[in-house]
């Protein structure tokens, strides 16, 4: 069983609201919702939420959510609480909640690079860079990978810098990819991971992945051609 979580928070501080913004009528959770309902790969799809304004329109649309701690300090760990309620699943896929339009076969992509081998403890997607401002645009994270397709560092920094290249002649040179943050987990790797601690690495790049590196779970990337559009501001549905 696959338990696909979409976490969703009220309070944020720069688009308070967010998952109830109306987006050509429906909210950015519902279209969320029922974008991933579509995935094959999902035996199910819970909504995770600390607001009952959340929760009540979770329920008004028909879907299933799931009130979580108010406490959490990232999705992740929301995520975590859900999965402790549904024990029979087996693996567990975190949909971000800001992501209306995402396409359901990436969802299944994710699935299937998560159960690809039964060592796969987690598995994330990973697209390659076509538009040099990415590189430096500290907001897109980039990611490195071994040629097993296990991930060696993510950073919102271009990675591997290019000693004697100009900026410009980086994606001539080298493949650089823009990490999707769509994570798949085996259940019970999902509990282990809420239980760390912050560490250096996740601290100084505000990346909570290098803290599952950083306490040596290997993550396994899939590659991607979808894009993703995720909404982190008001402007962003303009």
């Amino acid at each position: 069983m696959i338990l696909g979580i979409i976490p969703a928070r009220y309070a944020s501080t720069r688009f308070p609201g967010k998952p109830l913004v109306d987006i050509q009528g429906k909210s950015m959770i519902q279209r969320v919702y029922e974008q991933a309902s579509k995935a094959q790969s999902l035996t199910k799809v819970v909504v995770a939420t600390d607001d009952l304004r959340i929760y009540n329109h979770v329920l008004e649309f028909g879907g299933t959510v799931c009130m979580t701690r108010p406490e959490h300090p990232s999705g992740t760990d929301r995520c975590a609480e859900v999965a402790e309620q549904f024990p029979a699943a087996t693996h567990c896929i975190n949909i971000q909640g800001d992501e209306p339009f995402i396409q359901p076969e990436q969802i299944d992509l994710l699935a299937r690079t998560l159960l690809e081998t039964p060592e796969t403890q987690i598995a994330t997607l990973a697209k390659k860079i076509e538009n040099p401002e990415a590189l430096s645009n500290p907001n897109i994270v980039k990611v490195a990978f071994s040629p097993a397709g296990n991930a060696i560092y993510f950073s919102r920094h271009a990675i591997p810098f290019l000693r004697g290249k100009d900026l410009t002649e980086w994606l001539h040179t080298h493949n650089y990819y823009k990490h999707i943050g769509l994570y798949g987990f085996q259940r019970q790797t999902l509990l282990q991971l809420a239980q760390l601690a912050p560490t250096p690495l996740e601290i100084a790049e505000s990346l909570e992945q290098l803290r599952w590196l950083e306490n040596g779970f290997q993550i396994k990337v899939g590659l991607t051609e979808w894009e993703t559009h995720g909404i982190d501001v008001p402007e962003d549905l303009l």
